[in-house]
C-alpha cells in the first residue's frame, strides 16, 4: 500500500468542500452547519496561505482519500495541533489512519522539530482516540460539554505527545506498521 500526504492545492477545493459537508466527516467536526461555497473559499485561502498551518491531501495508491492538517504551529512554544479525516469509505479499515498518524508524527518531531503535538477528539469517537493512544499520545484532558452539535453538548478528549516520547513511540509504530504489511519506505509526506 502506497500512502502519500501531498500538499493541499486550489484544485482540491471542490473535493474538500464535498468531504467537509458529507455526513461521515461532518459528524466529527466541531461545526454543525452546511458549509457554503463562500465560507469554504475563505477557509481554503487561509489553509493555503497562513504560516501557522499545513494541509495535506491523503492519497492511497494515488487516489485522494482524506485530509490531514497541522494548525496553530507555534515555534515560540514549540507546539502545534493536528487533525485528519478519511473521507472515502473504501479507505477506512485498511490501516490508512495508522500510516497518516506515523507520517504526521515523524514530520512534527523530526522535520519541524517541535516539542509537542496535541489534538482533540469527541469522546464517542473511540476508534480515533484509541489509535492516538496506541501511537503514544497521552490523555491530558476531558473537556466536558465542550462542543454543541445538533443541540446536544458533547465531551471532548484532549491528547498530547512530546518529542521525548517520540523515539520509543516511533519504534513501536514502525513495528506495528511492518506487522500490518506497510513498509515505511512506501509512506511519504510532501514537506515544503
Amino acid at each position: 500500500m502506497i500512502v502519500r500526504l501531498r500538499k493541499l492545492t486550489e484544485s482540491d477545493s471542490d473535493r474538500v468542500l464535498a468531504w467537509r459537508n458529507s455526513p461521515e466527516v461532518a459528524a466529527f467536526m466541531y461545526s454543525d452547519h452546511l458549509i457554503s461555497q463562500a465560507k469554504h473559499d475563505r477557509w481554503l485561502t487561509t489553509a493555503l496561505t497562513a504560516p501557522d498551518r499545513a494541509f495535506w491531501i491523503i492519497e492511497l495508491e494515488g487516489v485522494a482519500a482524506g485530509l490531514a492538517n497541522l494548525a496553530k504551529i507555534d515555534q515560540d512554544n514549540s507546539r502545534c495541533e493536528w487533525a485528519y479525516y478519511l473521507a472515502t469509505p473504501t479507505a477506512r479499515g485498511r490501516g490508512l489512519g495508522s500510516c497518516v498518524e506515523y507520517l504526521v508524527l515523524r514530520h512534527v518531531f523530526e522535520t519541524l522539530r517541535l516539542n509537542k503535538l496535541w489534538c482533540e477528539v469527541f469522546v464517542d469517537n473511540e476508534a480515533v482516540w484509541k489509535l492516538h493512544e496506541r501511537f503514544g499520545f497521552m490523555r491530558e484532558a476531558l473537556y466536558r460539554d465542550h462542543v454543541k452539535k445538533a443541540g446536544v453538548f458533547r465531551d471532548v478528549i484532549g491528547l498530547g505527545m512530546l518529542a521525548r516520547d517520540w523515539p520509543a513511540a516511533k519504534m513501536a509504530a514502525e513495528a506495528r506498521l511492518r506487522d500490518k504489511g506497510y513498509g515505511v519506505a512506501k509512506l511519504e509526506l510532501e514537506a515544503g
